[in-house]
C-alpha cells in the first residue's frame, strides 16, 4: 500500500550507476522525499552504451536511462529503481559550445509509474589530434586537466582506446607514447563519464533538484508524484498596448497518472516590455 502523504518515505532507491552518481543525486532526494539512495551493484552499464563510442547507445537517453533504471529490478526487491543518461552536443541557441544533457528517471515499482527529470548546459567536451608533447600540454590546459580527466586514442576519433580515465601527467605522458607507436598519430579528447567531469557532475546534481521538487510535488486531482509544468500556453500581452507577445502567460501543470490539468501563471509580470511586442516593436 502506498501511503499517499508520503509515498516515499523511508524507502530504498537502487541506483544503477557505475560511476559514483548516487553521491551526486541522494543529498537532493533524501532530503525532501525521506527515501534512501543505494547504488545498485553488479550491473555493467556500459551494456547501454559508452562515450568512448566502442559500444553505441541504442534509442533515445530517456530510453536507455529506463533500461538502466529496469535492470535494478532484476536484482533484488528494490521498491524504487533510479538511472541517468548524458548527451554531449552543441548549444540550442548559437550551435557554438558544447553542450551537455541529463536525464534522471525513477521508476516505481509499486504503480509501476515513472517519473523524469532534465537539466542541460554547458560543459568540457572537446577533443583535438596531437603530434607532440607540447601540443599535448596545451590541449591538456585548456581542457582543464587533471580535474577533468582525458582519454588518450590511437589514431583517430574512432582508433582504439590507449587509456582512459587520465588525471595525472605521467600517466597521460605515457599514454600518449603508447599511442604514438602505432605511428597513425594521438587523438585526445575528454573523459566523459560522470567521476572524470565535473563539469557533467554539475548538471547531474541539476537534474537531481528538479527530480526531487518533480516527486514531491502531488497531483491534487489523485496525489501521484510528479505534477508539473507540461507546456506553455497564451501570449503575456504588452504592457503598451494589450497585444499578445511570445512571451508565456501561463503554464500547464499535468499528472502522467490520471492525466488532470490546470493552468498557472508563468510569472509575476501581468504584462510583458513592450520591447518583446510585435506591434510596438516590430
Amino acid at each position: 500500500m502506498v501511503n499517499a502523504a508520503l509515498p516515499f518515505q523511508g524507502l530504498r532507491v537502487g541506483f544503477v550507476t557505475q560511476h559514483g552518481k548516487e553521491s551526486l543525486v541522494a543529498p537532493h532526494l533524501e532530503p525532501l522525499l525521506g527515501c534512501v539512495v543505494e547504488r545498485v551493484d553488479g550491473i555493467d552499464t556500459d551494456r547501454f552504451g559508452t562515450f568512448t563510442r566502442d559500444i553505441p547507445r541504442s534509442g533515445t537517453q530517456l530510453e536507455a536511462a529506463r533500461r538502466k533504471a529496469q535492470a535494478a529490478f532484476e536484482t533484488g526487491d528494490w521498491p524504487l529503481a533510479l538511472a541517468s543518461e548524458g548527451a554531449f552536443g552543441v548549444d540550442p541557441y548559437a550551435g557554438l559550445m558544447p553542450w551537455n544533457v541529463e536525464v534522471l528517471v525513477l521508476l516505481d515499482r509499486r504503480t509501476g509509474r515513472e517519473v523524469a527529470a532534465h537539466a542541460q548546459g554547458p560543459a568540457l567536451a572537446a577533443h583535438s589530434r596531437v603530434g607532440s608533447e607540447d601540443a599535448l600540454r596545451a590541449f591538456a590546459q585548456e581542457a582543464g586537466f587533471p580535474h577533468h580527466h582525458l582519454v588518450v586514442r590511437q589514431g583517430d576519433e574512432n582508433g582504439p582506446v590507449v587509456a582512459k580515465g587520465l588525471h595525472t601527467d605521467e600517466a597521460l605522458l605515457d599514454a600518449f607514447w603508447r599511442a604514438r607507436q602505432g605511428g597513425q598519430g594521438v587523438f585526445v579528447e575528454h573523459d566523459l563519464r560522470a567521476f572524470c567531469n565535473p563539469t557533467r557532475q554539475a548538471v547531474i546534481a541539476n537534474a537531481a533538484k528538479q527530480l526531487a521538487q518533480k516527486l514531491a510535488s502531488a497531483c491534487p486531482q489523485c496525489a501521484a508524484p510528479g505534477f508539473w509544468p507540461v507546456r506553455h500556453s497564451g501570449g503575456l500581452p504588452c504592457e503598451a498596448c494589450g497585444t499578445p507577445t511570445h512571451l508565456p502567460r501561463l503554464k500547464v501543470w499535468g499528472c502522467s497518472a490520471c492525466g488532470h490539468e490546470e493552468q498557472r501563471p508563468h510569472g509575476e509580470r501581468p504584462s510583458a516590455p513592450a520591447a518583446s511586442c510585435p506591434a510596438c516593436n516590430p
